[in-house]
């Protein structure tokens, strides 16, 4: 449900708690909370005359004001009346909680009932849940304050959490959303697209860099170039602190996205030159494979190439570069030298490779 729904559906159960406020304030606890049963009751009957419907959610907000209303009345107690806000809070705050922490989202299906024909992609779907998590802890906060507030602090205090708190924290909510999403919207003019690939390699779709990296598992190619010397010694670059994958690990020593529209061939020209300032290298295709992390899947094309010396000056990519031995760099897999990617590369694919001198 969208922040402006979600806000129209609550407002209906805030206002007889407002209106009880305010006759409280002028007759007295009795009389304020007959005329806040009276109020909700109204309530009811113009919106079922205005939009031809019982809208169930004010329909059951409204009669637990009407039960917990007359049941004060009878015990001439107004506490019954005032935990009401902190009952739907426990409500809200349980479908908030169902939705963020299990596979059903609740609140995804109560927007698709408002907003007839709306369907969203993994993405939106990842964005919506992030969203929900954020709104759970805060209601469930509010929530908390107003149960302390009814039993604990003045009616002044519990009439301010109640009502004009939460607004508070809703708009505050609102405001962090706009401001995230404008700052958002202005990174994409800037963004990286990629393509979305089938298990052939086959293109079937554009992605941002940030939706490929976002938990969507949209698969999306990328190219490996490993190089050997005359030895048989790999090149491994050493990852750049600034990283935000796998910062000062070693790894393959040419990786990189196929940009959207961009051919294999060219990217590897492309990533060689950015990440070690090599020109000019004949590349050999050895195999592809499938790769999966906790926040992307993507289709690895391999390359190899022959080199002997290199002149590397370090860049926001690489920190630096070495050759490694066969036996090095199997003492190194598995105590978090390697990235998780390349041991798993080396095990499949390098460590079968038989290497002649091809070296330039």
């Amino acid at each position: 449900m969208k922040a402006s729904g979600l806000l129209k559906t609550l407002l209906p159960g805030l206002l007889p708690l407002l209106v009880f406020i305010a006759a409280d304030e002028i007759w007295g606890t009795e009389i304020g909370l007959y005329v806040a049963v009276a109020f909700g009751i109204v309530q009811v009957i113009v919106i079922y005359i205005k939009e031809k419907r019982l809208d169930k959610f004010v329909l059951y907000d409204t009669l637990l004001i009407i039960i917990l209303g007359l049941i004060s009345i009878l015990l001439h107690n107004d506490i019954f009346f005032k935990i009401k806000p902190g009952i739907i809070g426990l409500i809200l705050v349980g479908i908030l909680g169902l939705s963020a922490f299990s596979g059903k989202n609740v609140m995804m299906m109560m927007t698709q009932r408002y907003i007839k024909g709306m369907k969203m992609n993994e993405a939106q779907q990842i964005a919506m849940k992030r969203s929900i998590k954020l709104m759970f802890w805060l209601f469930l906060f509010h929530t908390i304050l107003v149960f302390y507030s009814a039993f604990m602090m003045s009616k002044e205090a519990w009439a301010f959490i109640s009502g004009v708190l939460f607004y508070l924290i809703f708009g505050l909510y609102m405001l962090y959303e706009f401001v995230r999403n404008f700052i958002l919207r202005r990174k994409s003019k800037t963004e990286e697209y990629l393509a979305e690939v089938d298990k052939d390699g086959k293109v079937i779709g554009k992605i941002s860099r940030t939706e490929a990296h976002s938990g969507t598992m949209k698969l999306h190619p990328v190219v490996h170039v490993h190089f050997f010397n005359s030895n048989g010694d790999i090149l491994l670059q050493k990852r750049s602190m600034n990283k935000k994958i796998q910062p000062g690990k070693w790894d393959t020593a040419v990786g990189g996205h196929i940009s959207f529209g961009e051919k294999i061939e060219d990217a590897l020209v492309r990533e060689t030159q950015e990440e070690l300032g090599i020109q000019d290298i004949r590349f050999e295709f050895i195999t592809k494979y499938f790769w999966q992390s906790d926040i992307e899947s993507e289709l690895v094309f391999v390359f190899i190439a022959f080199i002997n010396d290199i002149h590397f000056i370090p860049n926001n990519e690489v920190d630096e570069v070495k050759f490694w031995s066969k036996v090095k760099i199997e003492k190194s897999i598995g105590i978090n030298t390697l990235t998780p990617n390349f041991d798993q590369e080396y095990n499949n694919i390098l460590k079968k490779i038989k290497i002649n001198n091809k070296s330039n």
